[in-house]
């Protein structure tokens, strides 16, 4: 097989590909875990990614608009849903007079995929540049400015997408992770090379057995209860994932069953941010300052900013903010709406 980049070639055999799109069910009452905005209007769209998958997304239009408008994509925290912390920073954003697209990554949610609760840094990008797509052919959207914004494990996704497609104006990536990193290293990079090879003994038994049963296993989600050795990130993960009255959510996997436990292979040989420094557009990472992933901010920080196009980049430090505090305010308000509104302003509005 021969391939052949960056040249023009007109090729001799032309066969059209047809995306055709999934029938899902979703569901039409509000069923997020914050209010309902009555400065907005709401509704479920569906859009294809390159690999087949249909995405389920919410989709929010400030009331009382006129014309295009810039449009931000919104996706995260890892593991989560579109009715949990996306939706929530989709629907501010709304109000800020953006459209905006909070979707359910592949496999998840109310989107499609088998098998279900998967994850790949490849499809999730992807599903990030479908988003993309749909808001570039999307009546109501300012095709030249569409921005994303990525949450927790999403932030670390955004980077990655940011440094591929440049329809993207600009990024935010809030408490972010990179996935590939705490999976190939553990937390705080404790895990070693002897370590990582035993856990891929583990999971390459695990799929040995998968396939013979045709059953795959889930890694299983927070306890339901607190252990009383539990460590500080653990508790406010369950703080926020296990209570109704913050982040509960019947579709979410991590208020749930997790995702399948072969996932983490796929991430074992990946390097999510080798391109992130090539990303030329401007970008504005949030971190709070007492959050476990904070190192993953002030990394992430690092690299984008080694290199030519560090000029348009910030780094905001909320002060006194944990890791799940910006998934939805947490007790104080913590969510810096202001520095990424104006952020915003600036690089899709142009105010």
């Amino acid at each position: 097989m021969v391939l052949l980049y960056g040249i023009d070639m007109m090729a001799q055999n032309k066969q059209e590909v047809i995306m055709e799109k999934e029938q899902l069910t979703m569901t039409q009452e509000w069923d997020k875990t914050f209010l309902q905005s009555d400065k907005v209007n709401h509704c479920k769209v569906t859009f294809v990614n390159r690999f087949g998958i249909t995405l389920a997304a919410d989709m929010y239009i400030p009331k009382d608009v006129a014309g295009k408008l810039p449009a931000i994509a919104v996706s995260g925290p890892y593991g989560a849903v579109k009715e949990q912390s996306s939706g929530l920073y989709a629907q501010h954003l709304a109000e800020q007079g953006y459209l905006t697209l909070a979707f359910d990554p592949s496999f998840t949610g109310e989107s499609g995929g088998e098998p279900r609760y998967s994850s790949s840094m490849d499809i999730n990008t992807e599903d990030f540049c479908a988003a993309i797509d749909y808001l570039s052919c999307c009546e109501q959207v300012d095709t030249d400015h569409i921005g994303i914004l990525g949450i927790c494990g999403w932030g670390g996704i955004a980077l990655n997408t940011a440094a591929l497609d440049p329809r993207i104006k600009a990024t935010v990536s809030v408490t972010l992770y990179n996935m590939t990193r705490v999976t190939q290293q553990g937390y705080f990079d404790s895990m070693d090379e002897e370590a990582r090879h035993k856990l891929k003994q583990e999971l390459a038994q695990i799929r040995t057995e998968e396939f013979r049963t045709g059953k795959i296993k889930p890694q299983g989600g927070l306890p339901d209860n607190t252990p009383a050795n539990a460590p500080d990130f653990l508790k406010q993960y369950m703080a926020y994932y296990k209570s109704p009255e913050r982040g509960y959510h019947p579709r979410s996997l991590n208020s749930n069953m997790g995702w399948n436990i072969t996932s983490q292979l796929m991430l074992l040989n990946h390097n999510l941010w080798v391109a992130a420094s090539e990303i030329r557009t401007p970008v504005l990472i949030v971190h709070g300052e007492k959050a476990h992933s904070r190192y993953f901010g002030e990394s992430a920080f690092k690299i984008i900013t080694n290199g030519k196009y560090a000029a348009n980049k910030q780094l905001f430090i909320v002060p006194g903010a944990t890791h799940c505090d910006l998934y939805d305010g947490g007790d104080k308000n913590y969510i810096p709406w202001t520095q990424i509104v104006k952020f915003y302003n600036q690089e899709l509005k142009h105010e």
